[in-house]
């Protein structure tokens, strides 16, 4: 979820460390802490951009039984966080802004089933894997949230896509129409 002030999402995981330092190295940048003149000058760090926006929230089991749901800002403001993620007045973030899209990744691409044969066997290819889902994601596959309701004759509603949502084009891509898609040279 983008705010009006800031580019960046809102970006919500579970408990696994490295998410937090896959979005510094995506969303941060380069700070030369300052020299106090006493022994060697510090070396250049990595830190996330004041707008970065990242909530941890992981669900504490007993016996398979969830007895707690345990949030955690680790960048960001709350009050900001909370309001973009329409969250609940005691400042509760549910686990189905986790949940819900590890369960389209495993159940859309093979490779993020648990215990298969299917597993990436080189990163390389994994992440080339993820990209095609990611774009199959947000170019071709019509989401039902996203769907507008327009009453025209015997169409009662105009499908939509994050892409299509986001402005980012004006119709629903076919596979061919991605798969031939010339990324422009930066």
């Amino acid at each position: 979820m983008r705010s009006a002030s800031s580019p960046i999402p809102v970006f919500t995981s579970d408990d696994w460390d490295a998410f937090e330092e896959g979005l510094i190295n995506v969303y941060g940048k380069i700070e030369l802490p300052q020299y106090k003149g006493i022994g060697r000058k510090p070396l250049p760090k990595l830190v996330p951009f004041d707008d970065l926006k990242y909530v941890k929230v992981l669900k504490k089991k007993i016996k398979n039984y969830v007895v707690e749901t345990i949030q955690r800002i680790v960048f960001g403001d709350p009050k900001e966080i909370f309001e973009m993620l329409g969250a609940n007045s005691d400042g509760y973030i549910g686990t189905s802004y986790v949940e819900r899209i590890n369960l389209t990744i495993r159940t859309s691409l093979v490779r993020f089933v648990r215990k298969t044969m299917n597993f990436s066997k080189r990163m390389k290819m994994h992440t080339k894997a993820f990209d095609l889902f990611q774009a199959w994601y947000n170019f071709i596959k019509p989401h039902d949230s996203l769907k507008l309701r327009i009453d025209s004759g015997n169409r009662k509603w105009f499908q939509r896509t994050p892409a299509m949502a986001e402005g980012i084009t004006d119709h629903i891509w076919s596979l061919k129409e991605l798969l031939m898609f010339k990324t422009p040279v930066q």
